[in-house]
């Protein structure tokens, strides 16, 4: 018990930037500790790198069955939730992390993921990696390339462009956390627009505002989502992402009128969700 718990800290570290949820890596690590224990006789020579194995293992499995549900037909639209993770806990490992770079390793294929995290996150060689995957060595090295490719994106707008729009969001985003009505109005122009789209906010809600002060009033109302937002490529512009443990629930997309904000679109629909390119943005 004593040998597992020194490596239990590493192996949740693992599981989360391979799951993005504090539930699923805690329950990933739980199922490596029950089958430590349901071997017979002595435990492995080298436990760490058993352990290392199994939860990446156990967590491949779970993103191939998150995989599995996804492409399930949904009966209708899920409200946007918050997940079962404590929230204190999560804001702190992600931000270990990055949210935005959890977002977009959940839009990789499962096999891509643990390829990159183990490699690129921990160091892990591809010698190691292939039998995880079941894949050979210079298979898993262009599973990590590939990952590391979508990760980056393709800018669609010139860099400088992209700066300085990232500046703007960036703002509007801490206005929307501070509650700041005045900051808002300086960062939306006049005609500004907001839009939202099918489940991305509650039914009483109205799917278009118009005016600055109007979309400013709304972002105050629902703007209690700004803590888990952050900013990543959308397509190839500056957008943000909104992911409640982990999982993509909401994108925002921005139209720009120099300075300011023009409009933005709220995306919450599962297929269109997946339609999206997401990157980090740099």
């Amino acid at each position: 018990m004593d040998d597992f718990e020194a490596h239990r800290a590493h192996l949740r570290a693992i599981a989360y930037r391979m799951l993005g949820s504090v539930a699923e890596a805690e329950d990933a690590v739980q199922e490596a500790w029950l089958r430590l224990n349901r071997l017979e006789g002595d435990h492995p020579d080298n436990l760490g790198g058993w352990l290392h194995t199994v939860v990446s293992r156990i967590c491949l499995d779970m993103l191939r069955a998150r995989k599995a549900r996804r492409e399930e037909p949904l009966a209708e639209l899920p409200a946007p939730g918050w997940g079962r993770e404590d929230p204190e806990t999560e804001a702190v490992l992600a931000d270990s992390v990055g949210r935005a770079l959890l977002v977009v390793l959940d839009t990789l294929a499962p096999a891509e993921r643990i390829a990159f995290v183990l490699h690129d996150l921990f160091a892990v060689p591809f010698e190691r990696i292939a039998p995880i995957v079941d894949r050979s060595p210079a298979t898993a090295k262009k599973l990590a390339s590939r990952a590391r490719q979508r990760l980056r994106g393709k800018p669609a707008s010139p860099a400088g462009e992209l700066a300085a729009r990232r500046k703007v969001v960036e703002a509007f985003l801490t206005a929307s956390r501070d509650g700041d009505l005045d900051a808002l109005l300086t960062i939306l122009a006049p005609d500004a627009v907001r839009r939202a789209g099918p489940g991305a906010l509650p039914a009483s809600a109205p799917a278009e505002v118009r005016g600055a002060r109007a979309v400013a009033e709304g972002v105050l109302v629902f703007g209690r989502r700004a803590h888990l937002a952050e900013v990543a490529l959308v397509d190839g512009e500056i957008g943000v992402v909104v992911a409640p443990g982990g999982r993509l629930a909401l994108v925002l997309t921005f139209t720009f009128d120099g300075d300011r904000i023009a409009g933005y679109e709220v995306i919450a629909s599962p297929r269109r969700l997946a339609e999206l390119e997401l990157a980090v943005s740099g």
